[in-house]
């Protein structure tokens, strides 16, 4: 256009001063501080980049690193793409597209935040863990009385797996006998919690029944005291729905059930000589879900928040691409034979192709940098198995121990981790222009 050189720079300076010193001034500065030790005096040559991959925390980080890189971009432009192409087709598909973006409105301090409560261990206060142990009971049918067990020198001991098992055979005959007068089938219990029998009927004597071994099974604990132990007073609660179980040389013969009182019966015939035995399902604890931010988990479930952000951004993008698809080689591609799946797999991802791979070099840019959500959501006892390049890279420049000098390396390392993405990135934009 004829414009002067000395114009243009004019123009161009108030941008290159603050790219130098906001990108190019740190970015030297970082290397040269990583050539130097913790003071920032002694001069270490490459020796942080060598204690950087001898460092079994930064050596985790980088292992998660390849986890996100690999995982959370596929699974984003993945459900980006599902969504994008299902919702086509449907009235109230941009209803569906707004809630699935939303997400993105929300910074990653509040979806850290957000994904910390839904990943809470308690049932009460986390969504994930109500779900699953609501699944879990719908199929498993909890304990009726966890972390009970038998009174101290009753005759019950336990007997593996936590369950409980009479030290003496019961005989036809026996009807709720007191211990000194032989083998009992009555089955004192203490340690139930006041919630499991807030209501329960109060416990009471098994009778004699012709052909049958009759026992109670009790909360043998007085509130206020002055109860008799192994005896069951009038305010003790019975224990109902518990199993007993008569077992003779390691097999079950006979079982039963107790009732609202408390009592129960099984058939002499069977359980005559037969040792009695709390099944351990009596008193299992109650299933608390799983641990989702456990060691073992805490990368997933974090991921997992980190799609539920980035789907509807992946999902938007491909939208906008799949709008721009022309409909006549759909069209042609139907009439010709080909089914829907074959359409989407061999029509419209090819034609797609550009568009998926802006989404998904844009969002391995973005994980390699990822710091906000894993600082939020890891606890304390998980944050060595969550870590990240970021996360260490701040803990090394900024945490309790302090190393400026590692800290620059780690910081070098990410940024030579990032070159190769944004190069490929780069060499797409080009040759887009060009075309």
């Amino acid at each position: 256009m004829g414009t002067r050189r000395w114009v243009a720079a004019v123009f161009l300076l108030p941008a290159l001063v603050l790219l130098g010193a906001l990108v190019v001034y740190p970015i030297v500065f970082s290397v040269w501080r990583s050539l130097f030790d913790v003071s920032g005096d002694g001069f270490v040559g490459l020796g942080n980049y060598g204690a950087m991959f001898s460092d079994d925390a930064i050596r985790t980080a980088l292992r998660n690193n390849v986890i996100w890189v690999v995982v959370a971009p596929t699974v984003s432009t993945a459900l980006g793409l599902i969504f994008a192409v299902l919702t086509e087709r449907i009235r109230w598909g941009t209803a569906f597209k707004l809630v699935v973006f939303m997400p993105m409105a929300i910074s990653m301090l509040a979806a850290g935040i957000i994904f910390r409560l839904v990943y809470d261990q308690a049932p009460e206060r986390g969504v994930a863990n109500a779900v699953w142990v609501g699944v879990h009971d719908t199929f498993a049918e909890p304990a009726p009385f966890p972390g009970a067990k038998p009174r101290p020198n009753t005759g019950l001991r336990p007997s593996g797996g936590g369950a409980f098992t009479t030290k003496s055979a019961v005989r036809a005959g026996t009807s709720g006998s007191p211990p000194s007068s032989g083998p009992s089938a009555d089955l004192p219990l203490v340690a139930v919690r006041q919630s499991d029998v807030r209501d329960a009927r109060p416990a009471a004597v098994a009778r004699p029944q012709p052909g049958r071994i009759t026992g109670t099974v009790w909360l043998d604990f007085t509130r206020g005291g002055g109860g008799r132990p192994k005896v069951i007073d009038g305010n003790e609660k019975a224990l109902a729905g518990l199993t007993v179980e008569a077992v003779k040389g390691g097999a079950v013969v006979a079982s039963a059930t107790t009732a609202a009182d408390g009592t129960y019966a099984l058939p002499a015939d069977k359980a005559d000589g037969a040792r009695l035995r709390l099944p351990a399902a009596n008193f299992a604890e109650a299933y608390h879900g799983v641990d989702w931010l456990g060691p073992a988990l805490v990368t997933p479930a974090i991921i997992g928040s980190y799609v539920w952000m980035w789907a509807g951004f992946a999902m938007v993008l491909i939208a906008a691409g799949l709008a721009a698809v022309p409909r006549e080689l759909l069209e042609a591609a139907r009439v010709d034979g080909a089914g829907e799946w074959q359409v989407f797999r061999r029509i419209t991802v090819p034609l797609l192709a550009p568009v998926l791979v802006v989404v998904l070099v844009t969002l391995m840019i973005n994980v390699l940098k990822i710091f906000d959500l894993v600082y939020i959501i890891a606890p304390g006892s998980s944050v060595r198995s969550a870590n990240v390049l970021a996360l260490q890279l701040f803990q090394s420049s900024f945490g309790t121990d302090v190393d400026e000098g590692l800290g620059s390396a780690i910081a070098v390392f990410l940024l030579l981790l990032v070159l190769p993405v944004m190069y490929v990135n780069l060499r797409r934009i080009r040759k887009e222009r060009a075309r």
